[in-house]
């Protein structure tokens, strides 16, 4: 069962905590984050990528930038931009895109769960990528930013969240720079929070990694690091634990990760459609966008026009997790076998557009020349996410888009 409990969180006061929060550091370069965070000495950007404190840097990675995260670090808390509670606490963290608001709880998480498969995952993590994840963690010797996880839905857990949201005002309350509502509520009474984490440890198996599968490997790893170095090792240190966001999974909506790929592999138009019609049924739609609107069903810009494809008997296997996948019919189908792009990870040919920038996104790159077509996907559901995790089965890469993403700075978790 999971463990999940309250926390000591370093927050901003409620009047300055839209100019510290941040979109996660790893969605930006260091030149937007230099203008995002620009005119605004209060955003977390001068903790999450320092580099931009540092104009003559050229290596983002280098000790200089840690070194400048801890001084703005200390900074923001000897300003008073960052203060910790002083009692441990649970907090709601909700947030509201297109009029449909998500409501998650944020607590620590047990790393030693992820060890345990308590913590389940749905994609590969890379050494590498996990090293670069815990090098700022090392430094500031806390987690700055949280890891967006998913849970399957208890009635009793939502009551509390429910009754807590609607006889309370947010502390924080606001709407970012994207549109984006993000809403945040302290849960005050001992007994609440005595609560949820009874809750979580009784009714709640498994959590599932929804976005930050990097992050989620490298607090594990943190912790087994101080853990080493600790010879009177409790399990019960701060270490133990890191910061995650946990929301039901029946409030949650993933939204489709597309496609655009370079050019036909040497194929004219009318030699790929052809090669098309062996797999799938082809409607061509014209020049008005097309959005799938079921599994195994796909949209493709190509040569000005919008297409239909749906997938054939035999493309894929619904009784299999991944094979029922579309990413899985369109690799299988038309990425290898047609278009000659047998690993999405390495190949140059292929790039990938989040379903948040709209088919708009696909058509001006298609039209641009710098792309020759593209494929819409209907999204993955959560439970299908669920299954390929329950299952220890890996999705492909690129299979999953959520937002929005979560703010950074609403609250931090430090590690001792």
């Amino acid at each position: 069962m999971a463990k999940i409990k309250a926390f000591k969180g370093i927050r901003p006061p409620k009047d300055i905590a839209s100019k510290v929060s941040s979109l996660p550091y790893d969605v930006m370069n260091s030149e937007e984050a230099a203008e995002m965070a620009k005119g605004n000495e209060k955003s977390l950007l001068h903790i999450t990528r320092a580099e931009i404190d540092l104009p003559d840097c050229k290596d983002i990675h280098s000790e200089k930038v840690y070194e400048k995260a801890v001084e703005n670090y200390n900074k923001f808390k000897q300003k008073a931009w960052l203060v910790q509670d002083e009692k441990p606490h649970f907090y709601i963290y909700a947030q509201t895109m297109d009029r449909r608001t998500q409501y998650g709880i944020v607590g620590a998480a047990a790393a030693q769960d992820y060890f345990d498969g308590v913590i389940k995952k749905h994609e590969l993590t890379r050494p590498d990528k996990e090293e670069d994840r815990m090098v700022l963690t090392r430094y500031l010797n806390a987690n700055i930013e949280p890891v967006f996880f998913s849970y399957k839905a208890v009635p009793e857990i939502d009551a509390i969240v429910n009754r807590i949201v609607e006889q309370n005002e947010p502390v924080y309350d606001f709407t970012a720079e994207d549109g984006f509502g993000h809403h945040f509520w302290v849960v005050e009474e001992e007994e609440d929070n005595r609560k949820l984490e009874k809750l979580f440890a009784e009714k709640v198996p498994y959590t599932y990694v929804a976005d930050g599968h990097h992050r989620t490997a490298a607090a594990a790893r943190i912790m087994e690091e101080k853990k080493a170095r600790n010879p009177n090792h409790t399990g019960n240190e701060e270490y133990n634990y890191f910061m995650a966001v946990h929301f039901p999974d029946n409030q949650l909506k993933i939204i489709d990760y597309n496609r655009v790929v370079k050019d036909l592999n040497g194929l004219n138009k009318d030699e790929f459609l052809a090669a098309l019609q062996q797999k799938f049924e082809i409607n061509k739609i014209g020049n008005k966008a097309y959005r799938p609107a079921k599994l195994h069903e796909f949209a493709m810009y190509l040569d000005g026009d919008w297409y239909q494809l749906i997938a054939r008997q035999g493309t894929y296997d619904d009784n299999d997790p991944i094979g029922q996948l579309d990413v899985t019919i369109l690799s299988n189908s038309v990425l290898e076998p047609i278009l000659n792009i047998k690993d999405l990870r390495t190949s140059k040919r292929i790039d990938f557009v989040g379903g948040i920038r709209g088919l708009e996104e696909l058509k001006k790159k298609v039209d641009s020349g710098a792309y020759a077509v593209a494929f819409a996907l209907y999204p993955v559901s959560m439970q299908q996410l669920i299954n390929i995790a329950d299952t220890g089965n890996i999705m492909p890469p690129k299979t999953t888009w959520f937002e929005p993403k979560l703010r950074s700075g609403l609250v931090i978790h430090e590690l001792d």
